[in-house]
Parts: structure tokens; C-alpha cells; sequence
């Protein structure tokens, strides 16, 4: 069912825009045989949808991961500070080194991530202490908030970096040429494969500490391997379409509200639900104001911001 409303949202974001298509006019695009309709359709419309599909996939697993990794049903993938790792590399490498090509600024923005991701490790597993849940998400908070401030204070002070960052900070699928995905198209692929084959063992972290090491799950490495899904899954769709915020939050309670607390359907689902939110999402911003497009972050953000208000508002989700 999920998978036929995707591709019902995938057919009507390549129908709607300024210059409305019929179904028979689209697949006349795709195959080449209307010239017109080839050019809005294969020029302008279908690699967005193909971004907004693929980078929904990333950030819905990423959320369900990062939920389940922390046990916190208000936690988001931004929680361990992947996306304002990224977003730290992207700001300096315009402000200080001059890098003003797209795929130079993915490769800033996955090494952002994952040096993010590491930071947030080594401070959650500082001392004797083990790296448990609280720890990672109090670290991903703190250096979310020191990150976050380096960002504004760098783009406020660079006009360069202050009028590439303006566009790029806010999230959106809007002039993402299809070989910019194809970049990071590995590692979405292996975070996407990670998060699979870590979901199982995610079951066992839900249960507590003692009970999960009684079934003989191995938690350290879960949680490690989670870890590192998180990271490739969010550092790469950061970097193709900026922080789109709100997907990771609300997807994976919708996922667990129809398919019930089993990691193993919980993450795939809220893959298929992210990206039909997000291609829908990005059409309706297209049309919404009838005169200019709104981006695609801030029409998640409309959408997220009063769900996260009812979540907060209910108790009986305030643990998973």
C-alpha cells in the first residue's frame, strides 16, 4: 500500500507545476516522444523528484534508527549533530577555502558528518561510563548547539558564505542535478543496508540494558552500527538537499502506529512514508503560493511542527 501511494506521489509531482501535464503527457515525456513535455519532465521536474524520493528514504530510516537508538520518540537524526556537522564543514569550506562547487561541498559535508558523529562518541562515552543512549543524545545536543552557533557566526560574517548558505540551510530538492545524487548514492546505499540488517537488534535495545544482554544481544555493537547508518544516511541527504528538518520525527510514529514497535517493520515503513512525504512536500510547495515555489524544508517544517506539538502533549510517548 505504502509503495502504491509512493508512486502515485512520484506521477503526480511529475504532473504538477506551472505548466500542468496529463498522465499521457508525462510518459510521452519520459519517452521522448513530446518534445515539450520532454523538456519539463526530464529537464526540470525528474530529478527532483528523484532527490526528494531518495534523500526521504535516508532521513525516514535515519529517524526510526535514531528513535529506537535512543529510546526517545522526540528524538530526530539531527540529535547526534550530523546535520549541523555537515552544515560546519559546507560553511568553512566556502568561508575559508573557497570551495563553491557542488560536489566539492558534498565531500565537505560527509566529512563534516562523520567527524560529527565521532565527537559525539568519544564525549558520550567519556570516562569510565559506557556510551549509553542519554550520554549520546546530550553530547549530539551540546555540540549541535556549539556547531549551530559557528554557522551563523561564519555566515554572518562572510557575504559569500551568507548568500550560499541562505539557500542551501533551509532544505530543498530545488536545482539538484541527478549526478549530484549519484555522488552519494553509495553511501545512501550502505546506510540504507546497515539499517536493515541493524533493525533486529534495535528490538533488543527497546527492551533495556539487562534484559538485551540476558537474550545475548550484543549492544555496544548495535549500537556502534546504528551509529554509523545514522551517520551515511544523514550526512549524505544533508549534503544533497540541506538539513530538511521534522521527516525523522514524525515519520516513525506514523510507521509504528500502522506496523507496531517491531524495529524490522518499523524502519523500511518509515522509509516508504518519508519519501511519499517528501515528493508530496516538494509538489505541493511548487503550487501552494501560485505565484513562487516553497522549498521543500520549510514545507516539511508545516507540516512536522504541529505533530511534534501533539507528541510532546501525550505522555504515553515520552519513552520507547
Amino acid at each position: 500500500m505504502v509503495l502504491g501511494v509512493l508512486l502515485v506521489a512520484v506521477l503526480v509531482s511529475l504532473m504538477v507545476g506551472r505548466e500542468p501535464l496529463s498522465v499521457g503527457r508525462v510518459l510521452a515525456g519520459l519517452a521522448g516522444d513530446d518534445h515539450a513535455a520532454r523538456d519539463i519532465v526530464r529537464g526540470l521536474r525528474l530529478d527532483r523528484t528523484l532527490v526528494a524520493l531518495t534523500v526521504g528514504l535516508a532521513l525516514g530510516a535515519a529517524g526510526a534508527l535514531m528513535q529506537a537508538l535512543t529510546r526517545n520518540p522526540l528524538a530526530d537524526p539531527g540529535l547526534l549533530g550530523v546535520n549541523a556537522g555537515a552544515a560546519a564543514a559546507v560553511v568553512t569550506g566556502i568561508a575559508f577555502l573557497d570551495v563553491t562547487e557542488p560536489r566539492a561541498q558534498i565531500g565537505f559535508a560527509l566529512v563534516g558528518a562523520a567527524l560529527a558523529s565521532v565527537v559525539v562518541y568519544v564525549l558520550g562515552s567519556g570516562g569510565r561510563a559506557a556510551a549509553t543512549p542519554m550520554r549520546l543524545a546530550l553530547a549530539g545536543a551540546a555540540l549541535t548547539a556549539v556547531l549551530t552557533a559557528y554557522v551563523n557566526g561564519v555566515a554572518l560574517s562572510d557575504q559569500r558564505s551568507f548568500d550560499t548558505m541562505r539557500f542551501w540551510v533551509v532544505g530543498s530538492v530545488v536545482s539538484r542535478e541527478i549526478s549530484v545524487l549519484v555522488d552519494v548514492l553509495p553511501f545512501l546505499v550502505a546506510g540504507a543496508v546497515l539499517a536493515l540488517c541493524v533493525a533486529p537488534s534495535l528490538n533488543a535495545i527497546a527492551l533495556g540494558e539487562d534484559t538485551g544482554r540476558a537474550l545475548g544481544a550484543r549492544l555496544g555493537r548495535t549500537r556502534v552500527l546504528t551509529a554509523v547508518a545514522i551517520t551515511l544516511l544523514c550526512g549524505a541527504a544533508t549534503a544533497v538537499a540541506g538539513p530538511i528538518g521534522f521527516l525523522g520525527l514524525t515519520v516513525p510514529h506514523v510507521a509504528r502506529f500502522l506496523a507496531g514497535p517491531d524495529q524490522r517493520w518499523v524502519v523500511p515503513l518509515s522509509m516508504g512514508l518519508a519519501a511519499t512525504l517528501l515528493v508530496a512536500a516538494d509538489t505541493v510547495g511548487r503550487v501552494v503560493t501560485g505565484h513562487r515555489e516553497i522549498e521543500a524544508g520549510v514545507m516539511t517544517a508545516f507540516i512536522g511542527a504541529p505533530v511534534f506539538i501533539a507528541l510532546v502533549r501525550r505522555r504515553r510517548l515520552v519513552h520507547l
